[in-house]
C-alpha cells in the first residue's frame, strides 16, 4: 500500500494500544453499522490471521464493538463498549478462524435484527486505514475514506451507464467504482467511491432506475449511513 501522508503512517487519533489492532478495528465497526444502516440487535464477529491470536489481548474485540456503536477511534468509552452494547440490548459472539485470510488484520462482521441481515469482511492495513473486500456476498473493494455508494442491481447492459450518467448530470466525480456479480445476467454490486456527499434526492433517482434493487450509502466525514436494503 503506498500511504498518502505521515497521518496514514502514524494513525489517527485513538483510545487503545495499536492503529492496526484497535482504531482501523473501530473504522471497520462504524462501516459494518453503517451499510446495516441501524444499531443491530446481534452481531458476529469471525477474525482471522493474527487478530485470530491477539484480538482479546490488543482490544480488538472492544474496538470492533465500539464501532458498532458508532463511537470513533479517539471516543474514551471505547474500553466500556462491551458492557455499553450490552446495556443497549445486542448480542454479541466472537469467533475465530484458521482459514487463511488475504491480509493477517482480517475479520468478518454479521449483523442481524429480526429478519434483517448484513455481512462484511474487512482488513485492518496499517495506519488506522481500512479495506473492505466484502459486503453480502459480493467480492466488493473500498477504503469507505470517501463517501461511498453501493448499488445492488440485476446484470443488464446499460445499468452503470445509466447510474453514472446520473451522478455526472448531478455534479458528482467518480473516484473509484468496483463491480461484482454472482453470475452472467444475474445478481450483481457496484460499490464507487465519490470525491462528495450526495444528496437523499439523488440516492432516490438512483433506486428508480431499472434493475436497481437496492442500496447502501455511507459517508464517514458526517454524511450519515442511508440504508433501504434487507440481505
Amino acid at each position: 500500500m503506498r500511504f498518502k501522508d505521515v497521518f496514514s503512517i502514524i494513525g489517527p487519533g485513538m483510545i487503545g494500544p495499536s492503529s492496526s489492532h484497535t482504531a482501523g478495528a473501530v473504522r471497520l465497526g462504524r462501516v459494518a453499522r453503517g451499510l446495516f444502516g441501524e444499531e443491530p440487535k446481534r452481531a458476529e464477529i469471525v477474525f482471522y490471521g493474527s487478530l485470530a491470536a491477539t484480538y482479546s489481548g490488543h482490544g480488538t474485540d472492544l474496538a470492533v464493538i465500539a464501532g458498532l456503536l458508532a463511537f470513533d477511534t479517539d471516543d474514551e468509552r471505547i474500553p466500556e463498549s462491551l458492557e455499553l452494547a450490552e446495556l443497549a440490548g445486542m448480542k454479541i459472539d466472537f469467533q475465530t478462524s484458521s482459514v487463511p485470510a488475504v491480509h493477517p488484520n482480517t475479520l468478518t462482521i454479521k449483523l442481524s435484527s429480526g429478519s434483517r441481515r448484513s455481512q462484511m469482511t474487512g482488513c485492518s492495513i496499517g495506519g488506522g486505514n481500512i479495506e473492505v473486500i466484502e459486503v453480502n456476498g459480493f467480492d466488493l473493494k473500498f477504503t469507505a475514506n470517501y463517501p461511498a455508494l453501493i448499488v445492488y442491481h440485476v446484470d443488464r447492459p446499460g445499468v452503470l451507464a445509466s447510474l453514472t450518467r446520473l451522478l455526472s448530470d448531478a455534479g458528482v466525480n467518480i473516484g473509484y467504482m468496483d463491480v461484482d456479480r454472482r453470475a452472467r445476467l444475474g445478481q450483481a454490486a457496484t460499490v464507487i467511491e465519490m470525491d462528495g456527499a450526495i444528496p437523499e434526492k439523488l440516492l432516490s433517482e438512483i433506486k428508480k432506475l431499472t434493475h436497481v434493487k437496492s442500496l447502501n450509502y455511507i459517508d464517514m466525514n458526517g454524511g450519515g449511513p442511508h440504508c433501504d436494503s434487507a440481505l
